[in-house]
């Protein structure tokens, strides 16, 4: 089974110094955070830039980017972590 996430980015969040250079393209590190229930806004979770092991520990969360929704909503299934 496939699960689609539609995403919502909203590129001007985005610290430009987090940006790194790799192989092929230019990369931000990102995590999709998902929700167990749909916010009030009908959102299924949220994109964060990652920030260091170090900046965790000091308390600093990362930036919030947008939003995401299911593409098809998924059937609760018990193989699934969320």
């Amino acid at each position: 089974m496939s699960i689609v996430i539609n995403v919502k980015l909203d590129v001007k969040k985005i610290e430009k110094e987090r940006l790194y250079q790799g192989s092929k393209g230019t990369y931000l590190d990102a995590a999709v955070i998902l929700y167990e229930q749909p916010d009030k806004y009908g959102n299924d979770g949220m994109i964060v830039q990652n920030v260091s092991k170090e900046e965790r520990a000091a308390g600093k969360k990362g930036t919030i980017l947008g939003n995401v929704k299911y593409a098809t909503k998924k059937e609760k299934t018990d193989d699934l972590p969320f």
